[in-house]
């Protein structure tokens, strides 16, 4: 048994009332909402879940959180879509100032959320918790991408030049930069597949597009990334909203983080993102067997939505399976090429 069979076999399931019924068409996404994430919670997750529900007849949801509060959801939907919601009951949360550690306790519903999409009773999950504890329950929970050493949250920002992927945003503050060259290369192959950039553009953001621009560390990661297909040097701040030279923007996670923060308080101030221009405030989590997408906490309902909705574009179109698919010959082309250079 490998380690992350091992780590599956010894991952609790999660206390349910029920199972989410057998999936009824190729569309059908089955959900794991943790209702008890986010600095509105459960009002706002309520809300979002409702939101989803009307949205897409194909999406099925497991709540996990207080009975009380998943039957508000059931008791809002008409009697002909309660078939597409299940229930998980637990009653424990994890406080957006906790420790990330208390993401993996017994009882939280994050740590439940996860525990259902391990032993394969959703396709994937969506929490506005704190970005800590979903991320340390999912690694715990689901295990690492062959070859992947820390995982990164990717945000799609809506540059009026299209869609332009930037991680990481808040899962690995401070990284070295192997594992740079390694986000470079989660985000090149999630903008391929799940924005069906055929050649994704990869920059990495520093303070200047020339050569050798930057600190010590960018310059080491900029020389790194020189061999990476599709690499085209450094870009600056602005190349993220605006779009342009660069698909896929690579950071760490704490510039990131406060880059997209900066980002998404300029829309709020001019009216929103550029006209015909919507992504979801919402970020994968990448690098780990599993389909996590996390939620700002400070998220409304039709933020909650719009991730649920992310959440099930990307098992439909096989997003888990084809990243680790590409990892594992990723990691498989590496070994042959060390092999010959013994």
């Amino acid at each position: 048994m490998t380690r992350s069979e091992r780590r599956l076999h010894d991952w609790p399931t999660a206390p349910a009332t029920g199972t989410l019924p057998a999936l009824e068409t190729p569309d059908t996404a089955r959900i794991a909402v943790d209702l008890l994430g986010g600095d509105d919670a459960p009002a706002v997750v309520v809300d979002g879940a409702l939101q989803a529900c009307t949205a897409d007849p194909d999406v099925h949801l497991l709540l996990v959180g207080p009975a009380g509060v998943a039957g508000e959801v059931l008791a809002a939907l008409p009697a002909s879509d309660r078939h597409r919601v299940s229930v998980c009951v637990v009653d424990g949360a994890v406080g957006m100032a906790d420790p990330p550690l208390h993401g993996v306790r017994d009882g939280t519903s994050v740590r439940a959320a996860v525990a259902a999409l391990a032993d394969g009773r959703a396709d994937a999950m969506v929490s506005a918790g704190a970005s800590g504890a979903a991320i340390t329950a999912a690694v715990h929970g689901l295990g690492r991408l062959p070859g992947i050493r820390r995982p990164a949250l990717a945000a799609t920002l809506p540059a009026p030049t299209g869609p332009v992927v930037l991680l990481d945003v808040g899962a690995t503050p401070d990284p070295g930069s192997a594992v740079l060259v390694q986000h470079a290369w989660l985000g090149g192959t999630y903008a391929r597949l799940a924005h069906d950039l055929p050649a994704p553009r990869i920059g990495l953001l520093s303070i200047g597009a020339e050569p050798g621009k930057g600190d010590r560390a960018r310059r080491t990661v900029a020389a790194a990334l020189s061999g990476t297909p599709g690499y085209v040097g450094t870009v600056e701040g602005y190349d993220v909203p605006l779009g342009g030279p660069a698909d896929v923007v690579v950071t760490d996670g704490f510039t990131g983080n406060v880059l997209l923060k900066g980002i998404e308080a300029a829309y709020t101030l001019a009216g929103g993102p550029p006209p015909g221009r919507r992504a979801p405030r919402a970020a994968v989590l990448l690098g780990i067997a599993g389909t996590v997408v996390v939620c700002h906490g400070n998220s409304t309902g039709a933020d909650l939505a719009s991730g649920i909705a992310l959440a099930a574009h990307l098992h439909r179109i096989g997003t888990r399976p084809r990243l680790a698919e590409a990892a594992l010959a990723r990691t498989a082309e590496a070994a042959t090429e060390g092999e010959g250079g013994t």
